[in-house]
């Protein structure tokens, strides 16, 4: 039951929510989603995207700004989606104040230092009411490219040897 409800919660983040990178590309993951079992079990519940303490960070969608300020010492930023969802981004130096709203795009908090990465990175995550998801599932899938392949000149098309 646990694995089909986080099936739709994903589909529904993949399907209602145009985002973008919160980061500059390309994007650098320095630690995967990893969801725990059970709400209170061990796992990482967002992904670390690798950057430089002072990196501008992007709002990923239009929306508003639910919390930003401290949280267990780390300066952390929360977004409200229009569909429920709700992203966060820490450790940051939020730019903008809770109730305010942000578009997609727009810088909304600085990373700085104190993340659990042994070099600088971002935790940036998403939540369907207590439930954590992936939050790469806000960004739209690149659209795969098939390249034109060079013709093969096989030996026997190439006339008899010596000539």
């Amino acid at each position: 039951m646990t694995t089909l409800l986080l099936s739709l919660l994903l589909a529904l983040a993949q399907s209602a929510v145009p985002g973008i990178r919160p980061l500059p590309a390309p994007l650098s993951v320095a630690r995967w989603w990893d969801p725990p079992p059970t709400p209170y079990a061990a796992g990482h519940r967002g992904v670390d995207l690798s950057a430089p303490v002072g990196a501008e960070i992007r709002a990923v969608a239009d929306g508003r700004v639910h919390h930003a300020g401290p949280v267990a010492g780390r300066g952390v930023l929360s977004l409200a989606l229009p569909n429920g969802l709700r992203t966060t981004y820490e450790p940051v130096r939020p730019l903008v104040t809770e109730g305010e709203q942000v578009r997609v795009g727009q810088v909304v908090a600085v990373l700085t230092e104190g993340s659990h990465c042994p070099a600088p990175c971002l935790h940036w995550g998403l939540l369907a009411g207590e439930t954590y998801l992936n939050p790469l599932a806000l960004l739209p899938r690149p659209t795969p490219r098939l390249l034109p392949v060079p013709p093969v000149e096989h030996p026997a098309e190439s006339g008899p040897a010596g000539v």
